[in-house]
């Protein structure tokens, strides 16, 4: 696929920001190509608001686009946040984590207003069927990876690629990626995972579906969904 859809997405996405906004900053390439044209933006029409990153590599990214930057102890309500995917469902149900950052990728989502998520269309799925990204405290890793295969999941620790050994979140943590095949009833699971002694959080998010907008990048144009 060419990163066309992707570019449409984020483009339409930081057309919606406005002067003063505190605005949260997802993790991934969609969400870079949002942070491109902020980017352009700022310099071209002195677009002015203030980003609250979710990861080191997002606030890497904006400030090389000249993005003011600050943290969630300075603005605890977000105006709106900007962020990706890895599947959406018909309910707006989404698993994210693909790129470890979803335990600061939902704290910035609950601040947030409005939730604004960027995809490809081969992101949309009917069924949420993703493996589900679960952060959890290295400490507690094999008490969780118990756990986790009683509610039917294949836990299995997240690696490096130029790194011998798991990955480290920016939180210091460890991440299990755990495929469930098709989740049913993804909030019912996503309650079940959060309540393990030792998960810091997990991929789901289906507590935010009234605030989300989604905006799917198409070659040409967008197309975009809601549930208000």
């Amino acid at each position: 696929m060419t990163a066309e859809p992707k570019r449409n997405a984020g483009y339409r996405a930081a057309a919606m920001v406005e002067d003063g906004m505190a605005v949260g900053l997802g993790t991934g390439s969609t969400v870079f190509f949002a942070m491109e044209r902020l980017g352009e933006r700022i310099a071209g029409e002195g677009l002015s608001f203030t980003g609250i990153p979710t990861s080191y590599q997002a606030a890497i990214r904006a400030r090389r686009y000249g993005i003011p930057l600050a943290g969630l102890d300075e603005y605890p309500e977000l105006d709106v946040a900007i962020d990706g995917a890895d599947q959406v469902d018909p309910a707006l149900n989404l698993i994210k984590g693909r790129g470890a950052a979803h335990l600061r990728e939902k704290c910035v989502c609950d601040a947030a207003r409005e939730v604004i998520i960027v995809v490809d269309p081969s992101k949309t799925v009917d069924t949420l069927s993703a493996p589900v990204p679960v952060e959890v405290l290295p400490f507690a890793l094999a008490g969780v990876s118990r756990r986790l295969s009683l509610l039917g999941a294949a836990p299995v620790l997240r690696e490096g690629v130029k790194k011998d050994g798991p990955v480290v979140t920016d939180n210091g943590n460890f991440i299990l990626d755990c495929d469930f095949g098709a989740i049913g009833e993804p909030e019912g699971l996503e309650t079940a995972i959060a309540a393990i002694p030792g998960v810091l959080e997990c991929g789901l998010f289906t507590a935010y579906t009234e605030k989300i907008t989604v905006i799917v990048g198409e070659k040409i144009g967008c197309r975009v969904v809601s549930l208000h």
